[in-house]
């Protein structure tokens, strides 16, 4: 495998220097986004369908799985943890730091998070709340190039099989979705996340898991750019049609979503 240990070793050298590695080697970033959404989707459905091509347990290796099956297609690094700090302007903090071990520390915390719930005897509101503080763990570790999203929602998801709810992300617009994350992050020089903005969400999306119950779109990834950081730059577009809003979360004022370039998180 090629070495990933710089920002710029990412992308290809210019005049393509805007577009990430490929296993296809397109050059092309809007190119690259089409056959990602599509390899990624097939291999999303063919997790859905046979959930036994991950193992479920809960932790990095777990989720290291996810994002290899998702994007074994698309990127030589699948699966394997990003070598740069990644980070956004404003009042947070950056994603977990790779040269401290903070990427396997949120990602153990969540694994302890998931095996001390009983999440078969959750009612709509504790499953909130569970799921909320597991997710925000997660989304700080961060511990991808790309894909972060993605791959999260589907381990997300095998959280959820272990209750009585599934997740219909389809009933979040991604504007509140990704506000609602990135809220949930520290404050610079602060390590604890802050969940409180996600549990509202997640109640929202939670449906009761019927025999035909079957996992959610994730609308997001229908309009992703491989340019794009992972929340949109347009928060203040409406929910596309269809889509219902959750009760608002805790506001936490003052956070911005940042630009692209070196260092800065997608």
């Amino acid at each position: 495998m090629a070495r990933f240990d710089t920002w710029e070793s990412y992308f290809y050298p210019p005049p393509d220097n805007s577009t990430m590695r490929n296993v296809a080697d397109i050059r092309d970033p809007n190119a690259l986004h089409s056959f990602e959404y599509s390899a990624t989707a097939l291999r999303q459905r063919q997790l859905n369908a046979d959930p036994s091509l991950v193992t479920h347990t809960y932790d990095a290796e777990h989720l290291r799985a996810i994002h290899r099956h998702l994007f074994q297609d698309v990127y030589e690094w699948a699966g394997e943890y990003r070598s740069q700090n990644m980070l956004k302007s404003g009042t947070m903090r950056g994603f977990a730091d790779v040269n401290t071990g903070e990427i396997d520390s949120y990602l153990a915390y969540a694994k302890r998070l998931v095996q001390q719930t009983d999440w078969g005897r959750l009612d709509r509101d504790q499953f909130g709340a569970a799921a909320a503080n597991v997710f925000a763990h997660v989304n700080q570790a961060h511990p991808f190039r790309e894909g972060n999203g993605r791959s999260s929602k589907v381990f997300m998801e095998h959280v959820a099989q272990q209750s009585r709810f599934t997740l219909d992300y389809g009933r979040v617009s991604p504007q509140v979705w990704n506000q609602a994350s990135e809220f949930s992050r520290p404050d610079i020089g602060r390590y604890d996340v802050v969940p409180d903005s996600l549990v509202p969400v997640f109640r929202h999306i939670a449906v009761e898991r019927t025999s035909t119950t079957t996992p959610g779109v994730d609308p997001a990834a229908l309009a992703r750019s491989p340019l794009s950081a992972s929340y949109p730059k347009a928060p203040g577009r409406s929910a596309p049609t269809g889509q219902q809003s959750p009760p608002r979360g805790p506001a936490r004022p003052g956070r911005g979503y940042g630009t692209n370039g070196p260092g800065v998180g997608r």
